[in-house]
């Protein structure tokens, strides 16, 4: 009966999507079951790859008339696991890349209408032809796909200035457990007519529904811009230098980033084509980008960070030159996670605090590491903008790594013991998949993961959306 029941749904799935967008060959599904990182490898009963929102409609009505589990999937770049089926529970695993057409773009309204599988870079691209910006900017545009963004609310260097992937959302089209379809493409700023629907589906990792399509928004395009990177003695000098740019130059403030040496110095190693941009070796290091349509923005930075050396508030910095120098440096911080991936095996973490509690947190977490973990390497960078670094623990010996992944609870631990006491977030920009559900009891309240719970159940009543992510059980 069990066997029937699969045969009868992969024959539906095929009559819908074709035979060649249905795959059960294990060359064909491999790269869709594993996550990037590799930390998480499953299987599913099939791929399937439907190209429509209505397609896509027929096969989660058929899913879940057949009462079987569903996982979405974008470019397959989360860092959580939670676009990768789990093993031997047969489930269908949707892959949305097909759904990738850009259905419209009003350069009046300045908002796009996009399919959830398109890749940010297309949308990048779209918004910069029609003098316009699309500002979410990762590592990953060149893969991940808009509906993956939106899933897990995913944030980048531009958060600071524009938002995380909520901001940039005008109206959704969902479909919803059941296979029905809500078409909320509506490209209104203002609309005060009941729940805000959308942001239900935003950040919630297709566990309420799969996300088809969006309505984005569109800034202007900025005509200049310029990029520092500045040497810091410590954490501290770089919330400080933060902070003057937000007093003299929080007009044109696009991003600032915060890099330590470890994370740079793994850069230089691993990635061809990386050099030092300064003589001197630093503790820290900033990142700073100011853009807009007034011309001479290289020479405002300059002033402003000459002036602030004078101080002694910071040790040296250079300014990219061209657009080659400028794309050179941002590779030094885009470049971190591949080259931490190269390096071998880390104990990452993705945490937010208050900008203001970020030195505090580097140094309290620093020294319960160390203590605990004597000899361990601590990475660290990120968005120090907006609160978010990436905490990241890895031994300089890849054979002292064994004893680092044993140890990983007592390391998971004690970081998330020190975001507690500063009142941070465990997932700040990646989300918590199926890596870090247990840790949301320990940061919601009973009653916010009563309320989570109700929302999932009102709209997934069997629990066949993304199940064994997101929340920790019971789901329902």
């Amino acid at each position: 009966m069990e066997r029937e029941r699969i045969a009868d749904a992969l024959a539906g799935l095929r009559d819908i999507v074709g035979d060649a967008h249905v795959l059960t060959a294990a060359a064909d599904t491999a790269p869709y079951f594993t996550d990037w990182r590799g930390r998480y490898i499953g299987d599913a009963l099939c791929v399937v790859r439907p190209a429509t929102t209505e397609a896509l409609s027929r096969v989660v009505r058929l899913c879940a008339d057949a009462g079987l589990p569903m996982v979405p999937q974008g470019g397959n770049t989360g860092l959580c696991g939670g676009a990768t089926p789990r093993a031997g529970q047969g489930e269908v695993l949707v892959n949305l890349s097909r759904l990738n057409r850009i259905r419209a773009l009003d350069r009046d309204n300045a908002s796009i209408i996009v399919e959830a599988g398109c890749k940010l870079a297309a949308v990048q691209a779209a918004a910069r032809d029609a003098g316009l910006l699309f500002p979410l900017s990762l590592a990953s545009e060149g893969s991940c796909e808009i509906g993956g963004n939106l899933s897990t609310n995913a944030g980048g260097v531009h958060v600071l200035r524009h938002g995380n992937a909520r901001d940039q959302l005008l109206g959704l089209e969902v479909v919803l457990p059941d296979g029905r379809v809500w078409d909320g493409l509506r490209a209104l700023r203002k609309d005060n007519t009941g729940y805000d629907l959308k942001h239900l589906f935003i950040g919630a990792e297709g566990t309420l529904g799969f996300i088809s399509a969006a309505v984005l928004k569109l800034a202007p395009l900025p005509a200049h811009s310029a990029l520092a990177w500045v040497a810091l003695d410590d954490a501290q000098r770089g919330i400080d230098l933060l902070a003057q740019l937000r007093t003299h130059a929080s007009d044109v403030l696009n991003a600032f980033e915060l890099i330590g040496r470890e994370a740079l110095a793994l850069v230089l190693r691993h990635m061809p084509d990386t050099r030092d941009p300064l003589s001197g070796v630093a503790p820290w290091y900033a990142l700073v980008e100011v853009s807009g349509n007034q011309p001479g923005l290289d020479e405002r930075l300059g002033e402003l960070l000459g002036a602030l050396m004078a101080q002694g508030a910071m040790r040296d910095a250079v300014i990219a030159q061209d657009l080659a120098q400028a794309a050179a440096l941002w590779a030094l911080r885009e470049n971190i996670s591949e080259a931490q991936r190269i390096e071998g095996f880390s104990v990452k973490h993705d945490i937010s605090v208050p900008v203001s509690a970020i030195p505090c947190f580097i140094d309290r977490a620093g020294k319960r590491i160390v203590q605990a973990l004597p000899g361990v390497r601590i990475v660290v960078f990120g968005h120090a903008g907006d609160g978010n670094l990436h905490y990241n623990l890895s031994f300089p010996q890849a054979e002292d790594n064994a004893r680092l992944l044993a140890d990983a609870v007592i390391a998971n631990a004690l970081v998330y013991e020190t975001v507690r006491d500063l009142a941070g977030s465990v997932s700040a920009e990646h989300g918590i998949g199926q890596l870090k559900p247990q840790l949301l009891t320990a940061c919601k309240s009973p009653v916010e993961l009563d309320l989570m719970r109700s929302v999932k159940h009102a709209l997934d009543p069997q629990a066949l959306m993304n199940p064994g992510k997101l929340l920790p059980p019971p789901l329902i």
